[in-house]
């Protein structure tokens, strides 16, 4: 699996673009703001002059351009500006407003130091709320004398400050919190489009171990049809050269041999490609008509071959699932294929098919000639890949007193009897 990415929200240039806009934007509105305020004599007597309104307003949209890539110092900057201003009395209350509440919305939803994002935030709302605090009682101070502040908690001036605590808190909150939310948003778009790309790099995966597990199994199933009915027929076609002038009767059996195992040959052939074209088939690729029985009919066909096979079932015999019947039927035969290709003359075979409690072991001893050193090959990779396909295991070594021993033990599934001796 693809290792996590850490997230690092970084601006595009749309976004780079947007941030231009909201400074001209903010601008433009600030101006007319401040111009409306001065007007207006929001301030009274020790109302600013416009032109320190004009400087407020520059002062906190210029810094709105590069607010995605500079959250932080943007948000202090324009967070002085307002301190600054309001303390001035300059005209100006609504552009100041609104840009420190977009730069506390931008450190949430865009500082990736989330650590020193909060600190940012909670140094500047702390700031701000003890700044509002002694103006208030400074005010308090102020007015002490006038009646409607004398008049104890509910007067009409202590209704007002408790209304601009609740607005602040309001506003401050609702910065931090869509900040927060935007961040969080962001974030699981990002883990949505990882884990997007991880499934899609898993699936390209899954699909080129499909087409080469296809490609496994197509290999080996034609290596054990090949190898067989080729190996039967040359054995056949080359003991009928030799008699054909002495025994031409025992020549025309050996060649009626050879038609027969080309005939299998075909079908067998026939079976793998009508599986292979077919592609609503999601079992196995192997025939299923073959089963264990049919192991006793390559034991004959072998001996017919040349090489004197004997075949014993040893226990009662259970169902066993076609995957595993198929596999157990294809090991025997590719021993027994290279028992004739490599035992010599006067060899002969073994074939014993065991049935215990809690398995199912096939064991194919031929005599012939001693092997020294083994040399895996592509039927000796077939096999264990089969044996493994089955969940059993298999042993493949020479024997000390000449030929090969190949013994494979499978697992078998048997029902419990129920109550009474019936089986469930």
């Amino acid at each position: 699996m693809p290792e996590t990415i850490q997230f690092i929200r970084t601006p595009t240039d749309r976004d780079l673009r947007q941030d231009v806009v909201l400074a001209v934007v903010m601008l433009v509105g600030g101006v007319i703001s401040a111009a409306l305020s001065t007007i207006a004599g929001v301030y009274g007597d020790e109302q600013a002059p416009l032109w320190w309104a004009l400087l407020a307003v520059v002062g906190i949209s210029a810094p709105l351009i590069v607010r995605r890539r500079h959250p932080a110092q943007v948000a202090i900057v324009i967070a002085l500006v307002m301190f600054v201003s309001v303390t001035l009395r300059v005209p100006e209350l609504y552009a100041v407003n609104i840009a420190m509440f977009v730069a506390l919305y931008t450190v949430g939803a865009w500082m990736n130091d989330r650590r020193r994002a909060f600190f940012v935030r909670a140094g500047i709302i702390l700031g701000m709320f003890i700044w509002l605090i002694v103006v208030m009682y400074r005010d308090a101070i102020d007015e002490a004398g006038e009646a409607d502040v004398a008049a104890g908690f509910f007067s009409p001036y202590v209704a007002f400050m408790m209304i601009q605590l609740l607005l602040n808190v309001l506003y401050f909150g609702g910065a931090y919190y869509f900040g927060e939310r935007s961040w969080h948003a962001a974030a699981q778009r990002f883990a949505l489009e990882q884990r997007t790309r991880e499934l899609e790099a898993e699936r390209e995966i899954t699909a080129a171990q499909a087409v080469a597990l296809d490609r496994v199994r197509i290999a080996r199933e034609l290596h054990d049809v090949v190898a067989h009915h080729v190996s039967v027929m040359g054995v056949q076609a080359g003991a009928a050269r030799l008699v054909i002038d002495g025994d031409p009767e025992q020549a025309k059996q050996m060649l009626a041999g050879i038609e027969q195992a080309s005939r299998e040959a075909i079908g067998d052939f026939r079976q793998l490609l009508e599986t292979l074209r077919d592609p609503g088939d999601e079992g196995s690729d192997e025939p299923s008509s073959i089963g264990l029985a049919d192991i006793e009919r390559l034991a004959q066909a072998s001996t017919d071959a040349g090489l004197p096979t004997d075949y014993a079932v040893i226990g009662e015999p259970v169902p066993v699932s076609s995957t595993v019947a198929v596999n157990l039927y294809r090991i025997a035969q590719e021993a027994l294929t290279n028992a004739r290709r490599h035992a010599g003359a006067g060899a002969s075979a073994d074939v014993r098919l065991r049935w215990m409690p809690d398995a199912v072991e096939l064991e194919i001893v031929n005599t012939g000639r001693t092997v020294g050193l083994l040399r895996p090959g592509l039927g000796q990779l077939g096999m264990r890949e089969r044996a493994l396909a089955s969940g059993g295991e298999i042993e493949l070594q020479p024997r000390p007193q000449g030929g090969f021993r190949v013994r494979v033990t499978v697992p078998v599934r048997t029902t419990a009897p129920a109550p009474g001796g019936v089986a469930r």
